[in-house]
This record gives C-alpha cells, structure tokens and sequence, in this order.
C-alpha cells in the first residue's frame, strides 16, 4: 500500500447527530429559536435586535452603541446594580455588543435559571428607564471609551480605512458614534431611537443549552407577546466609489497598514470559497502572509487577513505592524503574497489545510451553550434561518481550488485603499508608490 499523503481535502472530522434547534414565531413577529443541549450544565440566552450603526441618521451617529450601554443601566424595577447583583449571585455572565447591522445582549447561567435570564433580558431591552442622570453619565463613559480607541493606533488604522472603503456612506462610520453626536444627543432622541427599532419584527430571542424550546417560548411570551411588531430599517448600498489612500501621522513606535476591498455581501454564492482563501492568505499560522513576513522575514509580530460581510456588500483586509524601518519591505511583501496567489492561486496542500481548519474549528466552537447561542443570533438576525451543521460542512467541502481562484479574482482585482497609521508625513511617497503600483 502505498505510504503517499492525501491530495484532497481531510473528510475524517466527526460531525455527529444534528442538534436540536426549534422555531417558533410570534403573533407580533417576535422570532424564537432554541438549541437543546441535554449534556449542557448552563443555559445562554440572546436578544439580537436588527439595527446598528449603518441605520443611524448623521445627527444620531452612535446611538446604537449608546443603546447598549443604557439599556443595563436599568429598568423602572431594577438598578444597574441589582441587575449585576442578580447575575453575579448565580455565578452568571451578562454582556452586549454592537455592530454595523445588528446589537446583541446576552447572558449565560446555571441550566436552572432560564426563567430568571428570559425575565431580566426581556426587562432591559425592552423596558429601559433611560434616566437622564445615568444618560449623562453613561456619555461620559463612551467619550472616554472613544478616546481610547484614538490612543489605540490598530483602531486608528481600521476607522480610517473603514471610512475609506466606504466613503460618505453610514457603513464607514466608527460604531462608538463620535464626540459631537455623543455630546449632542439627548436622552428623548435615544429613548426614541429604542422605540423605533427595538420592536418585536426587529428581535430575535436565541437560547441553547439544558433547556425545553416550551419553556423558551412560554417565558419569551409573557414578556413580550403583546408587543407592537413594528417594522425592520431600510438599508441604502453603497456606492463602488474607494478612496485610494489614507495616512495618519502618529508618534507610534510602529507603523500600522491595512489595504482594504470590498467583498462579499453574506449571502453571496462565493462566501464559503472566500473562506477558504482567507485563511489561505492570511487566516492562520500557515498562511502565506503569516509565513512570509514574520515566520521567514521576522518583519511583523502581528499579521493576518480578515473579512466581514453585510446584508449588500462586504469588506477584505490585510493587515501588518512593523517597524518605521521595515516599512518598504513590509509593502512589498504584501503586494507580492497578493500577486502570488492571484497569479497562481492556491496548492493542493494550501487547500487541503484550509478546508480542514474550517471544518475543524467550526466543530470544535460548538462545545458550549455560549458558542451555539451566538450561531442560532447571528444566522437568524442576518440570514432569517439557521444553516445546519452538516449542511455548513458539506459547502465547506464543495469548495474547490477554481472555486478559491475565481473568488481572489473577483476581489483582490478590484479598486484597494491603503490606510496607515504611524510616524511619516501624510504624502509619504512609498504609500502612494503602493497605490500606484494598483492602479
């Protein structure tokens, strides 16, 4: 028999029986999903609300994020700290998060204490106090959040190219709003703001973990089955228009550099492709720009693709920090991995690695009820639908290396900004020796 290695993808993973994930829907359009996990000690629970900061008017630039803090500052029966309390005093975890399209709250508790989590999320994403002295106090801790994303170059870095990619677009704009919307908006236009879009048509409730989707439903129900629906936000795409390049003169002891394209909508045929050849270029350990420039060259200590996809349109980036000194190398090497890989797509190998680490580390993110929560919110608040688990594999799988090159093509070919952050002058010529080379 012969000892030769595999040529095609690694089909070994175990997958296992599919979970059980239940749905059930509302008079009022309140969506609920469930994940049953009989093995499971806890149970996680999430309110992901269909609107972010791509939905906010200019004058509101960041109520969203100002939302998610408010709403655990408390309700008309709770305080901020009895919420904390509550939580803490059955060893749980409470939190919240804001993105360009969608907010989420969500906890994680002992299996015993669904009800208790269903009734204190329903309570502070639905019926916020807004307080005007907690307002007041509350802007004064994203302004400082805000400042510190400005003292964080790598933050610096991704808000200018994100503003860059999208030029005069709400999808450009940082999430934390700014400090003239965050100082100007008022307590009535947040409580509006709520009003508007955290209506039940808008809501998904996601639970995994030891639980019964009756026992979901039944807690979901009482707290907000009379609920108005209300309607989802209309979204405006973006125009194809980039900037080619940005520069920001910071004091850094690096030099910090993304080049940025926009990508794939998520829904888009060419997502699970694009997958595979992110983590080829830049996704792991193994990926070319990993390899390149700090395993072969000692250039960078951080370097990596990434992507992220919305409801139109999508953005890759590559990102790089070096020394002031490594600057040109460090840009050459990345339009050279670029070129590489347009040039002559992807190996046996490169594809084989990579479909196993999808599969792999998809599989190995399901070992919690926190993890599996966070799949039933994302799938159902973007795509309306849960895909299964097998069915995630098997794309994954399909992918093949005309696949990979159609989908690099399709991309890295396009219009690219350059966004840095570090200290040289705003004309810097070798950033716009970069951009000259793309165009």
């Amino acid at each position: 028999m012969s000892d030769s290695p595999s040529t095609g993808p690694d089909r070994t993973h175990h997958i296992g029986p599919e979970p059980t994930i239940e749905t059930t829907t509302l008079a009022n359009g309140l969506r609920i999903v469930s994940e049953r996990m009989p093995e499971a000690t806890s149970v996680s629970v999430g309110f992901y609300v269909g609107v972010g900061s791509r939905d906010e008017p200019d004058a509101l630039s960041g109520a969203s994020h100002f939302l998610e803090h408010l709403l655990f500052k408390g309700t008309e029966d709770r305080t901020a700290r009895s919420i904390s309390m509550a939580v803490d005093a059955v060893g749980g975890e409470m939190n919240a998060f804001t993105s360009r399209e969608h907010t989420a709250y969500y906890t994680r508790l002992p299996a015993g204490q669904l009800v208790f989590g269903l009734e204190l999320l329903s309570d502070v994403v639905e019926r916020p106090a807004f307080r005007a002295n907690e307002v007041d106090a509350e802007r004064e801790v994203i302004l400082e959040e805000l400042l510190m994303a400005e003292d964080t170059p790598d933050d610096v870095l991704h808000m200018q190219l994100m503003e860059a990619v999208f030029p005069d677009h709400p999808l450009g704009r940082e999430t934390l709003g700014d400090p003239e919307t965050i100082e100007a908006l008022g307590r009535d236009e947040i409580a509006g703001f709520h009003a508007e879009h955290y209506r039940p048509t808008n809501v998904v409730v996601v639970a995994a973990g030891n639980l019964e989707h009756d026992a979901v439903v039944e807690g979901v129900a009482s707290c907000l089955g009379t609920a108005g629906a209300g309607t989802k936000p209309v979204r405006v795409e973006p125009t194809p228009a980039v900037e080619p390049l940005v520069v920001v003169h910071r004091p850094t002891e690096q030099v910090h550099l993304m080049f940025g394209w926009r990508s794939l909508h998520y829904d888009d045929p060419d997502r699970y492709a694009f997958y595979v050849a992110n983590h080829v270029l830049g996704g792991g350990m193994s990926s070319r720009l990993f390899q390149e420039i700090r395993e072969e060259r000692g250039l960078a200590y951080s370097v990596y693709s990434s992507m992220s996809s919305y409801s139109d349109c999508g953005v890759a980036t590559v990102y790089a920090g070096t020394a002031p000194r490594h600057t040109d190398e460090v840009l050459t090497v990345l339009d050279d991995v670029i070129d590489g890989v347009l040039a002559d797509g992807i190996t046996e190998e490169e594809h084989r690695v990579a479909i196993g680490y999808l599969e792999g580390s998809m599989l190995l993110g399901l070992e919690d009820s926190g993890s599996r929560m966070a799949r039933l919110g994302g799938s159902m608040i973007v795509r309306g639908e849960v895909t299964s688990i097998t069915d995630h594999v098997e794309r994954i799988r399909a992918v093949t290396r005309d696949d990979v090159q159609r989908v690099l093509d399709r991309i890295f070919t396009g219009p690219r900004t350059v966004a840095a952050v570090g200290p040289f002058d705003a004309d810097d010529s070798r950033l716009a020796a970069t951009v000259a080379r793309r165009r």
